[in-house]
């Protein structure tokens, strides 16, 4: 693929955060000759997580990043947008026992919806940002590819984004290692070439999942089963744990148990149940799924061709089919697929081109033939 390159003319608006990813993104288009302007949006109130949100520090450095380059900087404030749009359906979808990724929707919602058009209103021809994907061409469309590094690619995270988003999307570090970004950040003088990658939801920070988790929603507790539904123990609340979990559950010293691991086998939601099993159980295992809300680039993937998909982010691609019917997608797997969960997304790539993805709703362990 070739990397799309704008016009020398264009004028583009970088989505500074305060981290070297961005920061490296502005310092790469202003050497290339364009006339850049950073942006630093605000999604999240401090007041919400005293103690535990870096907003402060990382505008900090985005201004000592922008004063760096010689660029202007300018701050927007998104967070009655992040809690309607985000927020409230990450909460929602806890609350239903499942597991949703709110970064997915914060591309697509915020960044490059709210954040693109403020970028547009103040004369910015594309927007700009840190993340690890290529945007090139496609049939003469703008057309989503994975970054080069392995270990950094973020397509995954940017597969719901609309066909006009990504036209007017770039992201230049898509062609490099994150080894050679820090690289140029020392070399440029920028503040942030050694600070630390942000994990996990950025809104959560540092602190444990489950104290961030109880101030929104009520726990209810309830037991723990094995799959052939004996007693194991008790569970905190079915919110706090995930497919394929096996910190945090707390079971010890079973009679006649093996000491091989226990693992999140599944939810029984009508039961409040958290059923869990030992080692590679068979139900940590699904040759298939049932995905909703779907969300295509370029174009459907078509039934009878092969593609791979990911069911999660950093997993390596897994060989399947793909049949829709209208907002419905199954996705059958050439091998059983490791802790499928509901809630999070399944992205369909055609060899490096990422076609878009969707919901997974329903895991089923047969192939479906």
């Amino acid at each position: 693929m070739n990397d799309f390159i704008p016009d020398k003319q264009a004028t583009i608006a970088v989505g500074i955060s305060g981290g070297v990813d961005s920061s490296v993104t502005a310092y790469l288009l202003k050497e290339a000759g364009y006339h850049v302007v950073g942006i630093f949006m605000k999604n999240w109130e401090e007041s919400f997580s005293a103690g535990y949100c870096t907003v402060e520090e990382d505008i900090e450095d985005a201004r000592d990043v922008c004063e760096t380059l010689g660029i202007e900087l300018h701050t927007v404030n998104f967070v009655k947008e992040y809690h309607e749009r985000v927020f409230k359906l990450f909460l929602d979808e806890y609350a239903a026992g499942r597991t949703p990724n709110p970064d997915v929707l914060c591309n697509r919602e915020i960044k490059f919806a709210e954040l693109a058009h403020y970028a547009a209103e103040i004369g910015a021809d594309y927007l700009a940002t840190g993340h690890y994907a290529r945007r090139g061409q496609h049939d003469g469309q703008a057309a989503l590819f994975k970054g080069v590094d392995a270990g950094k690619d973020q397509s995954y995270f940017l597969h719901q984004m609309t066909p006009a988003q990504l036209a007017k999307a770039l992201f230049p570090l898509g062609g490099m290692e994150k080894s050679e970004v820090r690289r140029i950040a020392e070399q440029a003088g920028l503040i942030t070439f050694d600070k630390k990658d942000s994990t996990g939801i950025c809104f959560i920070g540092e602190r444990p999942f489950r104290e961030f988790l109880a101030q929104y929603l009520p726990a209810k507790p309830g037991k723990m089963e094995t799959a052939e539904g004996i007693w194991i123990g008790e569970h905190m609340g079915l919110m706090y744990y995930t497919i394929g979990q096996r910190q945090g559950l707390g079971i010890g010293g079973v009679a006649g148990a093996s000491d091989e691991p226990w693992y999140v086998l599944d939810k029984d939601l009508a039961r409040n149940v958290l059923v869990v099993g030992q080692g590679e159980h068979p139900l940590l295992y699904h040759r298939r799924l049932r995905a909703g809300q779907l969300s295509w680039l370029n174009e459907v993937p078509e039934a009878g061709r092969s593609y791979t998909a990911k069911v999660r982010y950093r997993q390596q691609d897994q060989a399947c089919r793909v049949v829709i019917d209208g907002d419905v997608m199954m996705v059958t797997f050439d091998e059983p697929q490791r802790a499928v969960t509901p809630g999070q997304y399944v992205v369909i790539y055609d060899g490096a081109r990422c076609l878009g993805g969707g919901v997974i709703e329903e895991r089923f362990q047969d192939g479906g033939e």
